[in-house]
């Protein structure tokens, strides 16, 4: 299944996409972490860690330390796809953070991209 690739492809280079997309629209590589320490609940140090050893996008939700539960709040689409309707559940998890980076780059206050 094509979209399994993406289970396999490093999360740095989709994490370089983030950040250039986030750029692009005048928002920062630190708010693209903010957004990804909230909800994989890593340390910057531990984010720093799995963009060194290139890590695929499977270890690194299964070795994020704490999955945030208000993750469960991010609805709407991504890619024409409901994201709360995604249920391969690491398919899920990504399409969280694809939809976060998202209304990152449209410009959303981060306090409601965080669900604060």
């Amino acid at each position: 299944m094509a979209g399994h690739r993406i289970y396999t492809t490093s999360f740095a280079s989709v994490y370089r996409l983030y950040v250039a997309k986030a750029e692009r629209k005048g928002r920062t590589r630190a708010e693209v972490d903010e957004i990804v320490l909230w909800l994989t609940g890593l340390t910057p140090e531990g984010l720093e860690e799995h963009l060194a050893r290139a890590t695929t996008f499977e270890d690194f939700f299964a070795e994020a330390p704490a999955m945030n539960p208000a993750r469960a709040e991010i609805k709407g689409l991504v890619c024409g796809v409901r994201v709360e309707n995604v249920e391969e559940p690491l398919m899920r998890e990504i399409r969280y953070l694809d939809k976060l980076i998202d209304e990152l780059a449209k410009g959303k206050a981060m306090t409601k991209i965080l669900r604060g």
